[in-house]
């Protein structure tokens, strides 16, 4: 749902947008919040953090339009303001341009052509907010990063607004290349960093693929976490997927040794928290899940042998319907006062 704020000192203008777009409202597509003027709708920005777009007028009272503009990027550097104004000319749209707004429509309104600008601007803070937050967890791009964006990274509000610490169910694969330690004792480093790199790529492309995101890597291991519809299905599915594609992998080292590479897999399902952890001191931050979930998802792994997926009990009764699974036994697991039932995923 796209939330925005209207600013206008014009009163019936309030009532013209709710009726223009009360479908779109009654269906949750659209939410509107209103301001008559430019100070009113800064007070509305810091009260909903979560707004995409602003629809301003130029002319009103204790403060314009055009100020609005000049102070939105040290308030939401992300937020972008399409002006509506009756003020047409040239030099008014030259104005609202250089200090930053993304569109201009003019009054009378026609409403398909706002709605389309309205779409068009809310697409792109989407887009913006996404490549903010792969900014965030690839700290080597920070560099490349203007000062507008680093201070809205820095901004406690905008923070919260864009990556919220919350408890979620999800499913958590830790997949681990078997063996791999051996190898780096008697092969070259740029050898060992392809071969991980290429085995790696052939994981990413599964997990993504089945609608999964890579959390970290770890030495020579991935942690991924699938999130929504069928999370557990879509898990345990690419799971299976990367352990055929490295399986038939073509990834030999020339010259060197004969090693292929093999992986041990540990899925685990149910509610943790995500969030920002680490120190933000250093400016150190990994947005990742953490919870007994997890951690019993990388105990899994860690009896799992090469090859071998391994699930949960209370994952497997979730999952039995479509896939087929073997129980592989008991085991006692760090911080787990009795037993686990492990099960295996055989097809």
């Amino acid at each position: 749902m796209a939330k925005i704020l209207v600013v206008d000192d014009e009163a019936d203008l309030e009532l013209l947008i709710k009726q223009k777009f009360r479908r779109k409202i009654r269906e949750k597509r659209y939410e509107f919040v209103f301001a008559q003027n430019g100070a009113q709708a800064l007070e509305m920005v810091h009260q909903h953090p979560d707004l995409d777009i602003i629809l301003s007028d130029i002319n009103m009272p204790v403060m314009d339009g055009l100020t609005l503009l000049s102070k939105l990027p040290d308030v939401n550097p992300i937020l972008k303001a399409v002006i509506v104004s009756a003020y047409g000319d040239m030099a008014n749209i030259r104005m609202a341009m250089n200090r930053g707004a993304f569109d201009f429509v003019c009054k009378p309104v026609n409403f398909e052509d706002l709605e389309v600008t309205m779409e068009k601007t809310v697409q792109h803070v989407e887009q913006l907010r996404e490549t903010v937050k792969a900014i965030k967890e690839n700290n080597i791009l920070k560099m490349y990063v203007d000062e507008n964006v680093l201070h809205f990274m820095t901004h406690q509000e905008f923070e919260q607004s864009l990556l919220q610490n919350e408890t979620i169910e999800a499913t958590v694969v830790f997949i681990d290349i078997c063996g791999f330690t051996a190898i780096t004792e008697h092969v070259s480093a740029n050898k060992v960093v392809t071969l991980i790199n290429g085995i790696f790529d052939l994981m990413v492309q599964e997990i993504i693929g089945h609608g999964g995101h890579v959390d970290k890597f770890m030495g020579d291991a991935v942690m991924a976490v699938f999130k929504g519809d069928f999370h557990r299905d879509r898990a345990i599915e690419a799971s299976l997927a990367v352990r055929e594609k490295i399986k038939n992998a073509n990834l030999l080292i020339p010259g060197e040794t004969d090693y292929t590479p093999q992986v041990s897999i540990g899925i685990n399902s149910g509610e943790m928290i995500s969030g920002n952890i680490g120190s933000a001191s250093l400016k150190r931050l990994d947005y990742t899940v953490i919870g007994d979930a997890v951690n019993l998802a990388q105990r899994l792994q860690s009896k799992a042998q090469p090859n071998q997926i391994t699930i949960s009990e209370e994952l497997y009764e979730k999952v039995k319907v479509s896939f087929h699974c073997q129980k592989v036994g008991e085991f006692p697991l760090k911080n787990k006062t009795k037993p686990v039932v492990i099960y295996e995923v055989m097809e």
